[in-house]
């Protein structure tokens, strides 16, 4: 006669009977669960452990896959395999979830890191740029001949007119717009501007 195995009793290979334990969790015998745990928990952590690598992420884990197999129980179907080879399953997405998932959060941080240290040398580099650049024109301000440097300084720096460069430099406005008009073109020579 064909009884099914007491829990607790070994199974064919020498261990429990884990299917019937799995049968009893899903009714809610919480002493089949402890059983099934002490069965179980063991392989669940082994497999976590190997792909997180983390210890205290890898329990966590593991605990978790315990509580989804007391959760999943009456989902667990016999035909469709061993009851190690479903919590084993179970045990083997949910590390390589949590291995993406500490990935992903890893990748925003650098991410968020990046664009923050963008934005900061983008700042540095444009003071440094606008430096340079000043330097620069001022290097080719002193190339020029005294009027034209005059020219150029009061109508770019202090914003006057030809008519107020003229007047007060005293000299035609003619001779203020050739010169303003040859001081730029060395100006733009000088800082390798092209037309």
């Amino acid at each position: 006669m064909n009884r099914p195995l007491p829990l607790g009793s070994p199974g064919p290979a020498g261990r429990p009977d884990l299917a019937e334990a799995m049968h009893r969790v899903a009714q809610g015998d919480k002493e089949a669960f402890s059983r099934l745990y002490d069965a179980l928990a063991p392989l669940v952590f082994g497999i976590v452990v190997k792909v997180v690598r983390d210890r205290a992420q890898s329990e966590e884990v593991a605990q978790e896959v315990m509580i989804d197999l007391w959760r999943r129980a009456a989902r667990y179907r016999p035909e469709a395999g061993s009851v190690t080879t479903w919590a084993a399953t179970i045990a083997h997405r949910r590390a390589v979830d949590r291995v993406r998932s500490a990935q992903a959060a890893t990748d925003r941080e650098h991410a968020s890191a990046a664009r923050e240290h963008t934005t900061g040398f983008d700042e540095v580099a444009e003071q440094v740029e606008t430096r340079l650049e000043g330097e620069q024109v001022r290097r080719c301000l002193r190339g020029l001949t005294e009027l034209q440097r005059q020219a150029v300084t009061l109508a770019y720096y202090r914003g006057l007119t030809y008519r107020e460069v003229s007047e007060s430099l005293r000299i035609p406005l003619p001779t203020v717009k050739t010169r303003m008009r040859d001081g730029l073109i060395r100006l733009r020579d000088c800082m390798g501007v092209t037309a």
